[in-house]
This record gives C-alpha cells, structure tokens and sequence, in this order.
C-alpha cells in the first residue's frame, strides 16, 4: 500500500472466517429466539428449496409513499413437506456450560429412518415418562425432526435430520407436555409460520470450490507485464513481524459456507391443493415442480435448487405486528439466479 497515493478499505470482510467448506449440507442452528406465544411451539421449520419466480403485492408499509400500490418483488419458492418428529432431547446447564441431559425417540418411526438415525435405535424401546424425572434440572427443551426429500418430490430416499427448540408457553413441564403430545407426529408448516411473519433463512451456500485472490477476495489486478504474476497480491506483508497475518488474502475454498439471511418476510404460507399456481410449465430449473406445503419468501436465498434450508423465528425482532401481505398476481416464469 506504501505506493499509493490514497487509502483503500481491505478486501474481504474478516466477519466470515474461516472461509471452510461447510461440514455438512444440513446446517447448524446455534441459537433461537424465545417468542412470547401462550402456548408452546416449534420455533423452526425446513424446507427445500425450488427456485426463485416475481411476485407483485399491494404495499402495506404506512411509512413508505408505496403504500396501497402494486410492487414488483423477486420471491424464493421453497417446498416444505410436512416434518416427522422423532425424538426430545432435554439440556440442562452446569458451570462447564450448556449438555444434554437425556434424548427419546419415538417407537412409531417409519423404516426409512434407519437410514438417517445410528444404528440400534428401532431396536430400543425408550419410556417417555422417564422425561419427568430431568425437569428440575432441564433448561431447554429440543426436538428432532426429520424431513423427507421424498415427499417433496425429490429422489432422495434418505431423510434430513434436525435438532429444533421449543418456546413459548408459561414453563418448562407445559413445553415437555406439548413435546410428548406431538412425538411421533407429523407437524406441517401452518403449524409454526403464517403468512406477513419475519423469519431468518439459514442455509448453506453454493459452492464455487478452490478460487484465487482476485475472485475471492476482490484484490486489484496488477499492471500489464509489471510481474510474473497478475491475479496475485503484490506482498505476502512486512518484514517484521516474519509471518503471514490471517488478514492477507490467500486462495482457498469459496462458497459452500453456512450463511444465515435475516428478516425475510413470508409473503405466502400455503399447499398447492388450495389452488395457487405458481409452478412453471415443466418445473423449476433443477428441482421440477412444487407438489404439497410450501413457502414463498420475499427476496432471495442462499443455495442452490433441492438445499435444505431451515427457518427460525427472527432473532432480530422487529416492532411491527405481522400483516398479511396482499398478493395480487404471481408470475410462472422462473428466475434463474447464478449468486449464491
């Protein structure tokens, strides 16, 4: 930087280290958010998502001069089959952190479990009274859901399993009550999400695989022939201290990281029986068409066509009570994205 004549901002934000592979399609959920609801309720749900269409609503932000007026919004379509919930999981908290305390599965599973969950679960036999005995000590409550690809039309056979927390109610044993009352069962999207609601998207991104600097990070090419090398950074750093700093940009992997959207709105919650149209003639480019419970979000979302991709209640609350958005026509003409 010594040879320039004005500052620059670094390239490549040092928010998103380390810029891995994620270990597995199915992400994480570290935290959820606690709703204020009278009852208990799941406080997530997955999908699949399909692809992207144009959506134009009626504007229902009173701040904004659009209010009342057709607006023009990309939307995601995401196919959410209904989830099986397989077993509770109770947490308790010590001065080492967080631990699970005891897990229960159901005995009511269908076979293609087995090819999800390890091996000698179907052969146990789990008592859920056992759950009352860890209630004094229990912190939260968990379920583990299961999702199946097949029910959404796609040719996976192996269900996707995940881990999500249960909120709302008055207490603890009320939330262990609603977990034994829907183990075993199947819950659809219209159970957690209705339509105007803000939810987060957390998914896993698509992959771009080994990139150099000037890809991945946005560095500025060199000069014409001023060295061997012209996609390349110009230094590694300074003399002193001799190390290369994790702050200079290196090649590495790009995409195929967990991500998570904030804040999208769910213009539509809703089954392709009730009569809405959207799917394309011959299907979404990569997934095909969307049969069953689906969703349709405001914006875009990380991934490629058939990812899972789950959704929480929004963790960053926003003040306003959710509105029911008015759609006023839909398009059948897919969009297709090449982001992220």
């Amino acid at each position: 930087m010594g040879h320039r004549k004005q500052h620059a901002p670094r390239h490549g934000s040092l928010a998103f280290r380390p810029r891995a592979r994620a270990g597995d399609i199915v992400p994480r959920i570290r935290s959820w958010v606690d709703i204020n609801n009278p009852k208990p309720i799941v406080l997530g749900f997955t999908g699949f998502k399909a692809g992207m269409i144009h959506v134009i609503i009626t504007g229902d932000n009173p701040r904004t001069p659009t209010i009342g007026k057709p607006l023009f919004r990309a939307a995601t379509v995401v196919a959410a089959p209904a989830m099986m919930v397989c077993g509770i999981r109770l947490y308790g908290r010590s001065v080492h952190g967080e631990h699970a305390l005891i897990e229960v599965y159901s005995d009511k599973l269908p076979k293609v479990y087995e090819l999800a969950l390890p091996k000698g679960y179907f052969k146990s036999k789990f008592d859920v009274n056992i759950l009352d005995k860890f209630v004094e000590k229990t912190m939260k409550i968990t379920v583990i859901v299961g999702s199946e690809p097949s029910l959404a039309s796609l040719p996976q056979k192996k269900p996707r399993i995940f881990e999500i927390e249960i909120g709302g109610g008055k207490s603890i044993q009320e939330r262990l009550s609603y977990a034994k009352s829907i183990l075993g069962n199947k819950l659809s999207v219209g159970d957690v999400f209705k339509a105007g609601e803000y939810v987060d998207a957390i998914g896993i991104t698509r992959g771009k695989g080994f990139q150099g600097v000037v890809k991945r990070f946005g560095v500025k090419k060199k000069q014409h022939k001023s060295r061997k090398s012209v996609r390349a950074i110009g230094v590694l750093g300074p003399w002193h201290p001799a190390a290369v700093t994790y702050t200079t940009p290196r090649a590495g992997q790009m995409g195929f990281h967990k991500r998570t959207e904030y804040n999208k709105r769910l213009l539509r919650v809703g089954s392709t029986s009730q009569g809405m149209t959207f799917n394309p003639g011959g299907g979404f480019f990569h997934f095909g068409k969307v049969s069953g419970d689906y969703i349709i979000v405001d914006g875009s979302i990380e991934g490629t066509p058939k990812r899972p991709i789950v959704f929480r209640f929004a963790i960053r609350k926003t003040a306003e009570k959710p509105i029911t958005p008015k759609i006023v026509e839909v398009s059948i003409s897919p969009v297709e994205v090449r982001g992220s």
